[in-house]
């Protein structure tokens, strides 16, 4: 996009107080905290009475109102690999793939080949959005490197705005198959708390009595494998970082194979060498985006896609079952 892209924000009053870089994360989502920073140090925010910011550390009021200004990407420093994609559409404004369990979605220290955003290069020639940087051209979501599932990825400038505001105001459907320790009671329910991050360690993400951001998970037991898991659908109607993870941590239940949010009850379940065994097969966090639904923002038409269980998942689920 030759002449760059801007973003027109308001902050809510549930949101006075928060610090003005976590804030435009939040509100923008296809934009990095380091990336916002390095705008704001560009001159690239205006308050709407035209005043530059340049305080990325500043609070953000109720009321205030602010234009973000991207400029038009430079060349993408990534180089296009020929990693196979499992692709479910496609059309001249977007794909939608499958993106296997173990996959990073964009480059970052780490991780600076071998990601979607390398496969998605290679695969569209050229064709490639490049708003959301020269590092993530393209992505419009993220699913986490251990996550598998759907994903849609912006092709053209149309698709990537539209697709950006539609998970700004939560307005996409999105279901998750996550296998969790224990089984959950009842057997469905309506999540609604505040989740940040976790004060005692910043890389985390926890449900808060109060400062974060409003997070609504539904969730409903699929079955029972047997009284050592369960299988469950979880609707997403926020999106914050890691919340499917964070709910169902707060219910007692954590996911299978998730490093860091793990309940008290998975120290019970992993001490059986038995089951030691099973859990040695599976080496990644047992969540899959299975539904994504949302407008196309080229025709306007609704569009909606599932996928099965996932083989891995699968393997998994079988494996408890005949312990």
């Amino acid at each position: 996009m030759s002449g760059g892209h801007s973003f027109e924000l308001v902050v809510l009053a549930e949101d006075a107080g928060e610090r003005l870089d976590r804030w435009l994360v939040e509100n923008t989502e296809e934009l990095s905290r380091s990336r916002i920073q390095s705008l704001i140090a560009d001159g690239c925010l205006v308050l709407g009475d035209g005043a530059v910011v340049s305080d990325a550390s500043r609070k953000v009021r109720g009321g205030e109102r602010f234009t973000l200004t991207v400029p038009a990407p430079a060349p993408a420093k990534p180089q296009p690999e020929n990693i196979p994609l499992d692709v479910i559409y496609e059309d001249d404004d977007l794909i939608v793939l499958e993106k296997p369990a173990g996959l990073v979605v964009h480059p970052a220290p780490g991780h600076t080949s071998g990601t979607l955003v390398n496969a998605l290069l290679y695969h569209c020639r050229g064709s490639l959005s490049g708003i959301g940087g020269v590092t993530r051209p393209g992505i419009v979501h993220r699913l986490d490197k251990d996550t598998s599932g759907i994903m849609v990825c912006a092709k053209s400038d149309v698709a990537h705005r539209g697709l950006v505001e539609q998970f700004r105001v939560h307005s996409i459907e999105r279901a998750y198959f996550a296998v969790v320790w224990g089984v959950p009671s009842p057997k469905r329910g309506r999540i609604e708390t505040q989740i940040g991050r976790d004060p005692r360690d910043r890389k985390r993400m926890a449900v808060l009595m109060s400062g974060g951001k409003t997070a609504i998970t539904e969730y409903e037991t699929v079955r029972p494998i047997r009284d050592l898991a369960a299988l469950m659908e979880c609707r997403l109607f926020t999106g914050r970082t890691h919340q499917i993870r964070v709910h169902m941590l707060s219910l007692g239940h954590s996911l299978i194979g998730d490093p860091v949010y793990k309940s008290r009850a998975v120290t019970r379940y992993t001490r059986d060498i038995v089951i030691q065994s099973t859990l040695a097969t599976y080496k990644y966090q047992a969540l899959q985006a299975h539904t994504l639904g949302f407008v196309h923002p080229r025709t306007g038409k609704a569009e909606r896609f599932e996928t099965k269980l996932s083989e891995d998942l699968q393997r998994l689920i079988d494996g408890l079952d005949s312990l």
